[in-house]
Order: C-alpha cells, then sequence, then structure tokens
C-alpha cells in the first residue's frame, strides 16, 4: 500500500499486497474499494441500511483484511451534511476522520487536479461530490461502494452495493 504522503497526494495507485497492507485477504472480496458518502455515513451507523457486497467490504475493512480508501469529496460531503444537520457525526467531523482513520484500513485519498478534470468530463449527474468521487475511483482505478443508480447507470466505474 502506498505511505499516507503518497496516498494523500494520490500519485501512486494503491497495492494492498505491499507489507503495510492489511492481512487475510478473503476471496470474494475486494482486497480495495473506493466509498462514496452515504455508504460510510451507513456503515458508521450501524451497516444495516449498506448492500450486501458493501456490508461485506466494510466487514471486511474491520478487521483489516480490506482497504477502504476515502476520498477528500466524502470527507466535505459529510462536514456538508452535518453542518445542514442531515447527519448527526456526534463528534466534530475531524474527530469522526481521526478515529476512522486510525485504522489503517480506511485510508484518505487527497483530490488532485487530474481528479477535478476527470470529474467537469465525465459526471454520472448533477451532484459535485459524485462527480469527484467516481473521479478518484476511476484514478485508482478501483470499485465504488455506492448504491446511487445514476452513477452505476453512467457506466464510468465498476460499482459494488
Amino acid at each position: 500500500m502506498r505511505s499516507s504522503a503518497a496516498s494523500s497526494r494520490g500519485r501512486e495507485k494503491p497495492n494492498a499486497l505491499d507489507s503495510a497492507a492489511p492481512h487475510g485477504f478473503e476471496p470474494g472480496v475486494p482486497e480495495a474499494a473506493v466509498t462514496d458518502t452515504h455508504p460510510l455515513l451507513f456503515h458508521a451507523a450501524g451497516g444495516r441500511r449498506l448492500g450486501r457486497r458493501a456490508a461485506e467490504m466494510f466487514e471486511a475493512a474491520e478487521r483489516q483484511a480490506a482497504i477502504i480508501y476515502v476520498p477528500a469529496a466524502v470527507i466535505w460531503e459529510c462536514g456538508v451534511l452535518a453542518w445542514a444537520g442531515r447527519v448527526d457525526l456526534h463528534r466534530p467531523l475531524p474527530q469522526f476522520f481521526a478515529n476512522l482513520f486510525s485504522s489503517p484500513a480506511y485510508q484518505p485519498v487527497d483530490l488532485t487536479p487530474e481528479q477535478i478534470y476527470r470529474a467537469d468530463e465525465s459526471r454520472p449527474n448533477r451532484d459535485p461530490f459524485d462527480a469527484l468521487i467516481c473521479a478518484t475511483a476511476h484514478h485508482l482505478e478501483l470499485a465504488l461502494l455506492t448504491r446511487d443508480q445514476s452513477i452505476r447507470q453512467s457506466g464510468l466505474v465498476r460499482v459494488l452495493w
């Protein structure tokens, strides 16, 4: 897996087989995926609303048997939703993500100019967060955990739900 400095810049493709990667990858569960905002929030709330494949991915990450990449756009969208009162993170945004990222199975991914250009060219819908999140999954060449039908129908990225 990339070092945190490299992963935060998004310059290298993730390699879940490096020595820093979680051990015990499981058949049928991808080694890594990118999360959309709602699956992360569903997982934080207990996971009952997750689809089967997304739930398996989060369960594997909790056992450190998979890596879930969290785009910067997801972090920002969580902040916007909390500020608007649509979600309750039960703690300040920085603490919520510090707790999450204390596990090596959850890795932040900074936004790059290349991702912004890709998002501008390829939008699955009118939501700018979705465009940036899809661009991140495309950049990392990983599946996206999402139930968003417009993303699935767009064909921009492979979807797991």
